[in-house]
Formats: structure tokens, C-alpha cells, sequence
């Protein structure tokens, strides 16, 4: 058994969120999945193997995501590290995954410094307001106030295969600050069904610094976020936000691992979202 280990959404040599991709012809057992993503000890690893339950050729798999405490419904940058592992394995070209609730695609590409580029269309996508309650202790959590958010972005819950709690500060100082306590934060994530918190600053209309508290899966904080951005993508256009059908994440430079996340998407909502990010191969940690 293989484990390939590569960073999604890296900036050119450097950067990126580390991720655990396992091809293999069956699944270990539940335990022993999770064990090995432990083990790995990266926010995520995936798990992927060729799925038998479709009418499919051999480029459909079926994808499990773990983290070192959970498993998961779904992880953006695991899935672009997949989709660069699944072209080592069969070749460049596009792949159709089955996840545990959804069924998306993912395509890679050549990319530079020997690594390849992947692309993944998200999940369906949906935003709301913030359940009652939920926005206070979540301001707790961080040590913001309200006057820190940017009221042109209000908090919201956002969807693209996973659940995320959405706040926008106005400040990018507020941003860099972040702290908060893991165990509290555990707790509140997993109290509301959210994968991840994910703090937002708007640098111009389609340019945004992220940074993304990952305490539901026993990380602190997650260097690119892929089905977060997705679900941030789908957002906007709720919103009506100005964005001009793409988007640009720089996520992770406040932990000293700087990723880029490309987001293009249509205008109807709910419409999947395409992911697209670098990939570069790295060692063990």
C-alpha cells in the first residue's frame, strides 16, 4: 500500500496544503482509514479506489476523505492532490468521483516544476443565514466583536459538499490575528455540523485573503480549503456580489504556507463551482 503525498493549491515550488492520497483496489477497513490519516497526520487524506457500483469505465473511482480525528463528506485540496495522483496513475485526462453524498468530477492537467494542475467541480452550493445563536459563541470563540466584520459580507453558513460558517472582517490585521482555543473550537464546529470556520478579508471584488479554522477535524487551521472556496463562490453570487464569474483565494500566508485557489462559476444558483489549483509532490513530513 502507497501512500502519495502532495501539496493542492501550492504557489509555484513552495506553499499549499499538504494532502494523504491512497489508490488502491478495495478500501481498508473504516479503522484502519483512519488510523493511516493519524498517522499521515495531514488535515486530509483520500482514500480511492474503482467504482464497481457505477456503469462506468475504469476512470470512475469511489472517494473517502479522512482527517486525523474524522472522516469527512468532502475536501477540495485532497481532491485536486487526487486528481494530480489519478494522472500519475492513468494517465492526464478527466475522472468521475463518487463521494459519500455527491458525485463530482476532477481533470488534470501539465503543470510546472513537476507537478500537475488539477480542476474539480464542486458539489452543488447553497448559503443561509447564521442559525441563532451560532454567531455569538463563534465571535467568542475568535475574540471579535461585531464592529470588526464587514457588513458588506455578513455572516452566513455555506455549503459545497461540506458545511462552513462564514465571517468577513473588515480589518486585514483582524485577519492575521487569529487565535482561537482548538478544544472550544472542537466543540462548536462539531456541536453545528461544520467542517470548517472560514475567516474572510476582501483585497479587491475578486481578490480575497482566507484563512480557515479546521478544529472539527483536529487541525488548527487549513493552508487552502477547497470546499470551503467553493462554497464561498457560491456565496457571492447569492449574494449578488460583483465577481465577475471567477475569483482568486490567497489562503495560508498568515501560517507561512502561501496557496492560490482559482473559483470560475455560471450564474444559476446552486451551480457547481470549478476548483482550480497547482500541485507539487512532496516528501514525508
Amino acid at each position: 500500500m502507497t501512500i502519495r503525498r502532495l501539496a493542492a493549491f501550492s504557489d509555484g515550488t513552495t506553499g499549499g496544503n499538504p494532502a494523504g492520497v491512497m489508490i488502491a483496489e478495495t478500501f481498508p477497513a473504516d479503522a484502519e482509514m483512519q488510523r493511516i490519516a493519524a498517522e499521515i497526520g495531514y488535515s486530509e487524506t483520500a482514500f480511492a479506489i474503482p467504482d464497481r457500483e457505477s456503469d462506468g469505465g475504469p476512470e470512475r473511482w469511489r472517494v473517502r476523505y479522512f482527517s486525523p480525528e474524522t472522516e469527512v463528506p468532502f475536501c477540495g485540496h485532497a481532491t485536486i492532490a487526487l486528481g494530480a495522483a489519478l494522472a500519475e496513475h492513468s494517465g492526464l485526462g478527466r475522472f468521475a468521483l463518487r463521494l459519500n453524498q455527491a458525485e463530482i468530477t476532477v481533470e488534470a492537467t501539465p503543470g510546472d516544476e513537476g507537478g500537475a494542475r488539477a480542476a474539480l467541480q464542486s458539489p452543488p452550493t447553497r448559503s443561509g443565514p447564521v442559525r441563532a445563536g451560532l454567531l455569538e459563541q463563534a465571535l467568542a470563540l475568535f475574540g471579535y466583536r461585531h464592529d470588526q466584520l464587514d457588513p458588506a459580507l455578513p455572516p452566513a453558513e455555506i455549503h459545497a459538499g461540506a458545511d462552513h460558517l462564514l465571517l468577513a472582517l473588515a480589518n486585514r490585521a483582524d485577519l492575521a490575528a487569529m487565535t482561537y482555543d482548538l478544544d472550544r473550537g472542537r466543540a462548536l464546529m462539531r456541536d453545528h455540523g461544520l467542517v470548517t470556520i472560514m475567516l474572510v478579508h476582501e483585497r479587491e471584488r475578486s481578490d480575497f485573503d482566507v484563512r480557515n479554522a479546521f478544529a472539527s477535524g483536529g487541525v488548527p487551521e487549513d493552508p487552502a480549503t477547497g470546499a470551503a472556496a467553493a462554497a464561498f463562490a457560491g456565496y457571492l453570487r447569492d449574494l449578488g456580489w460583483p465577481h465577475g464569474n471567477r475569483i482568486r483565494i490567497v489562503q495560508g500566508e498568515d501560517m507561512g504556507s502561501r496557496s492560490l485557489i482559482e473559483a470560475e462559476f455560471g450564474d444559476e444558483p446552486g451551480s457547481p463551482v470549478r476548483i482550480l489549483g497547482a500541485t507539487r509532490p512532496i516528501g514525508p513530513p
